[in-house]
């Protein structure tokens, strides 16, 4: 089922259920990034499978054969003109990442290909994560007069305080997929396509055949501490959207878009 418009300029969102199993797919011709609109179709359809009982378990993927997520839109982050329209496009990537942590399933992530900014957010968010050896990461956002304000909180807890640091300031650098997964942002790496299909499969069809009670008391347990995240998040979101409106953020979303 497809969720969002299937145009390829503007992307998509599809949604499938089989033997308990729902994949949620996105696509966006650059790169996998995430326009406002797909941000909303991804948020939504979080929530809609969190409380269908035919889904048990949730494989977050990306289609195509480049990158799993390239981040925020740059063409939106440039037209973005008010603090208010900034805090508002910030808070997609906030709202999908509440979404995914509060969802009562278990949300598998299949990371085929490199992962920046709010892509690296949507994957500390799910709760595993298999990734092959080119599935490099970054968070560019302080490279483009940003930082990460609204992913950082989801990161932090999956990796750790060190380990957040280190990608936020080397803002220009890429973290290779061994040291993802060393750090506990991938729990899994194969070697190829063939292979990382397999084992996601393999451990989404386990978990579909899970107590579904227990998976939601697990899943609780394991993202407590995060009541006030709502908070939390709308006041970096604001950070974010302020910051993206000064003259060296402007510069060089110019220069990316």
């Amino acid at each position: 089922m497809v969720v969002s418009d299937s145009s390829p300029e503007s992307g998509r969102v599809s949604v499938g259920i089989t033997d308990g199993v729902a994949t949620l797919s996105f696509f966006h011709p650059k790169g996998n990034s995430l326009p406002a609109r797909l941000l909303a179709d991804l948020g939504g359809a979080v929530a809609s499978l969190g409380r269908d009982d035919a889904a048990r378990v949730i494989v977050l993927r990306s289609e195509g054969a480049g990158p799993f997520c390239a981040g925020a839109s740059f063409q939106e982050l440039q037209a973005i003109a008010t603090p208010e329209q900034g805090q508002a496009f910030f808070m997609g990537f906030a709202s999908l990442m509440l979404a995914m942590i509060r969802c009562p399933k278990f949300i598998l992530a299949r990371v085929h290909g490199k992962a920046v900014g709010g892509g690296v957010g949507m994957i500390a968010a799910a709760d595993y994560a298999v990734a092959v050896p080119n599935a490099s990461v970054k968070l560019s956002e302080l490279a483009v007069g940003i930082g990460p304000f609204v992913v950082g909180p989801v990161i932090e807890r999956k990796i750790g305080l060190a380990a957040f640091s280190t990608l936020a300031v080397s803002a220009a650098d890429w973290r290779g997929a061994a040291w993802a997964c060393e750090k506990g942002l991938f729990a899994e790496l194969r070697d190829n396509i063939d292979e990382l299909d397999f084992t996601v499969a393999e451990q989404a069809a386990k978990l579909a055949t899970f107590s579904p009670e227990a998976t939601a008391k697990l899943k609780a347990v394991l993202w407590q501490g995060t009541a006030d995240w709502d908070r939390l998040l709308a006041e970096r979101a604001a950070l974010s959207g302020g910051l993206v409106l000064t003259e060296y953020a402007q510069a060089a979303i110019s220069g990316r878009a």
